[in-house]
């Protein structure tokens, strides 16, 4: 971007611009100083925000930038649009409105080992008909991804990645990120429009000071850089999102139009060529730390290399993206429904730590499952802090000899979820104590009990205060009576309070007792009072799947609703009967028995009917005779263009039957990204037929009635 000759060509400007600033001289030529102060300015912002090196004191860069802006306050009519002081909107945007991707954002293949990478490697040689490929290797940044769309040099769009198809168009928030410049000189090489992608993420200096202020504010610290980043970049106030420090990296090319007339320079014929342009243009690129080898060999051997460096970066990566170097490979190798194949994301090992477990609490859930939790010093892996880890049972506790006291080995499940590999027996020293679990609930003293079988104790009493709140919070959420505004910090304050005590409370809440709480105005409360009388009118299934009944999920809620009547009828139902409809077994049967044969059950039942609820079923809950009546339905995996829940409706509105399992009762598996256990049982089953998302979206838009094959 920068010769040396035009470096010092600014510094000797910048020193300039300086000293008339300090001997306040009258200003000849506005327009000559206007654009010497943005070049100046963008300069030391690329040197700061991109090469980590300024060349300006924080004092004088202040001092200009200032004098800039004043100077474009009084001369408006002189603003440009890439000026640097048109990063930061004047404006709050509460809307992030949809915007279409030109090219889908696909999710890559992941490989965990070389023999993931050698099979890679074996197919894209096999299609290609190469002995040898070259690869291009970067890093595989832990942020947020995004989109940029420059036309004409300046920067005109930036998005969010979304579901891939479209993403939030968050250009204001993008503006902010001194690392991204708001024009850069692609027509330098006949390019007229480009759509690049690239990674926002949090250097990991800047996360941890962010937190010891947030600290030092007596505010609770974010989670961990990768969460922080996505978090800002919908953050409503570009001047908040200005302050969070992002960074961004640039690593891709995904679609670009040229100039009439100009082909296509040398510059983007490789992936590799192409960091490199994006470095020359001001932006940050991955161009140092890439490497570009032959064979997939040199590839393993500088992924298990850069590995042992991961600690050492300043921002966090969770693996290394190999992709194909030369451009015209890439569009011959081409793409699968999911994912390039010309690339493949190779993931580290979990991330793991040593801390002390200082105690164990016991934690009471809506189905008054005792699950035991380990309380350890807090400890970072891999950018979260990690303080608390669930035992899930008394067997794992054991299985694992625990106890108080111990140094334990805590590792994050794919850079997730955490756990506790084992203890380090070898280190104890004799202080140590037994887990001992209790008999008794620890929330409402009741006896637990252990179902034969089962490695999980319960509290069986269904008046037990934790079961109350946890079934109330699973009841309102979305999937279930979908209550906006009655998320689980208001359900555990109500509660608390004594303004609900049960499900039926929901709907007998005193908005006069609310009104004079402290941050509950006349508008949140109008649109609390909305969703719930709103809620009454849910379909029968989604009721069903809010009461909390152990084993019910949303599919076998859909399968009772479609089964009866009116939800009352279920208490005249034999597990025989249940045994009899789709995909329910014993052990579900007898639990949804067990709920209708309670006294408090069907007393909540009628309750809540007789506050306006609907326990009929309806229309909504027996589609049938469509194109796909009679066939059943299962996905797996993540969709690219359909949330599953839309999907699944797709498939009931045209009469067929979403499935919880693979079995031989299933004729349609759709596949989406990581499908796993699933798909490879159903590989087993020869009556299945195995369908990509795109594949599932042609059978829904055929107007012929599906059967099976």
């Amino acid at each position: 971007m920068y010769t040396k000759e035009i470096e010092i060509t600014l510094l000797q400007l910048a020193k300039d611009l300086l000293g008339k600033l300090q001997q306040k001289e009258t200003i000849q030529d506005l327009d000559s100083t206007l654009e010497n102060l943005r070049r100046v300015i963008i300069y030391n912002d690329w040197r700061y925000y991109v090469q980590s090196d300024p060349v300006l004191s924080d004092y004088e860069y202040d001092q200009l930038f200032a004098w800039l802006k004043e100077l474009e306050t009084a001369n408006p009519d002189k603003v440009s649009a890439d000026s640097p002081t048109q990063r930061v909107a004047l404006g709050i945007s509460k809307n992030f409105p949809t915007v279409q991707h030109l090219v889908p954002m696909l999710s890559l293949e992941n490989s965990y080992n070389a023999d993931d990478l050698n099979d890679w490697d074996r197919k894209a040689r096999e299609i290609s008909g190469l002995t040898d490929i070259e690869y291009c290797i970067e890093p595989k940044f832990d942020g947020a991804s995004i989109s940029l769309i420059y036309e004409n040099d300046k920067l005109t769009r930036g998005a969010t990645r979304g579901d891939g198809v479209s993403g939030e168009d968050i250009t204001a928030n993008i503006r902010q990120i001194r690392s991204i410049p708001l024009s850069a000189h692609f027509a330098a090489h006949g390019i007229q429009s480009i759509e690049i992608r690239g990674e926002v993420l949090i250097n990991k200096n800047t996360f941890k000071a962010y937190n010891d202020q947030r600290a030092a504010d007596n505010l609770p610290p974010l989670a961990n850089p990768r969460n922080a980043a996505s978090g800002s970049l919908r953050m409503v106030d570009p001047r908040e999102v200005a302050k969070r420090g992002l960074e961004a990296f640039l690593y891709h090319m995904s679609y670009h139009v040229m100039d009439d007339g100009k082909t296509e320079p040398q510059e983007i014929k490789t992936h590799s060529n192409t960091l490199q342009l994006l470095a020359s243009l001001g932006f940050r690129s991955p161009a140092k730390e890439m490497k570009v080898v032959k064979g997939i060999q040199a590839v393993i051997d500088y992924v298990l290399e850069f590995e042992k460096e991961r600690d050492n970066l300043p921002y966090e990566i969770d693996g290394m993206v190999i992709k194909v170097n030369d451009y015209a490979l890439q569009d011959k190798l081409g793409m699968t429904t999911h994912h390039p194949r010309w690339a493949m994301a190779y993931k580290f090992k979990a991330r793991q730590a040593t801390s002390k477990l200082r105690r164990v609490e016991f934690q009471v859930g809506r189905t008054g499952s005792v699950t035991p939790v380990a309380k350890i010093d807090p400890v970072p892996i891999g950018g979260v802090t990690v303080g608390s880890i669930s035992l899930f049972n008394e067997d794992v506790v054991k299985e694992k000899d625990l106890k108080i006291g111990d140094t334990v080995l805590v590792e994050r499940a794919g850079d997730v979820i955490p756990y506790i590999v084992k203890s380090l027996a070898d280190l104890r020293d004799g202080t140590e104590e037994e887990i001992k679990f209790p008999t008794e609930c620890p929330v409402c003293n009741e006896p637990l009990f252990k179902p034969e079988g089962e490695s999980v104790w319960r509290c069986i009493n269904l008046m037990c205060e934790a079961q109350v709140v946890e079934r109330m919070i699973h009841f309102v959420s979305k999937d279930a009576m979908d209550i906006r505004s009655l998320g689980e910090s208001n359900v555990r304050k109500f509660y608390g309070l004594g303004l609900m005590k049960d499900i039926p409370g929901i709907y007998k809440i005193d908005f006069a007792q609310l009104e004079k709480l402290e941050g509950f105005g006349k508008k949140s409360l109008t649109n609390l009072q909305s969703a719930i009388e709103q809620s009454k009118t849910q379909p029968l299934h989604r009721l069903i799947f809010g009461l909390g009944i152990r084993y019910v999920g949303e599919t076998t809620a859909k399968t009772l609703a479609n089964a009866v009547n009116h939800l009352l009828d279920l208490k005249d139902w034999t597990e025989e009967q249940l045994l009899a409809l789709e995909d329910i077994g014993p052990k579900v049967a007898g639990s949804i028995n067990q709920f209708f044969h309670l006294d408090d059950s069907i007393h909540m039942l009628q309750e809540l009917e007789a506050l306006g609820l609907n326990l009929k079923s309806t229309k909504a809950d027996h589609p049938g005779g469509g194109n796909l009546d009679g066939q059943t339905f299962l996905f797996t995996g993540t969709l690219n263009k359909l949330k599953r829940n839309d999907a699944e409706a797709m498939v009931e509105q045209q009469g067929g039957k979403i499935l919880s399992g693979v079995s031989s009762k299933l004729n349609f598996l759709i596949v989406g990204d990581d499908a796993g256990s699933k798909l490879e049982k159903a590989k087993k089953i020869n009556t299945i037929r195995i369908l990509s998302e795109d594949e599932f979206l042609n059978l829904i838009q055929s107007q012929a009635p599906v059967t099976e094959s």
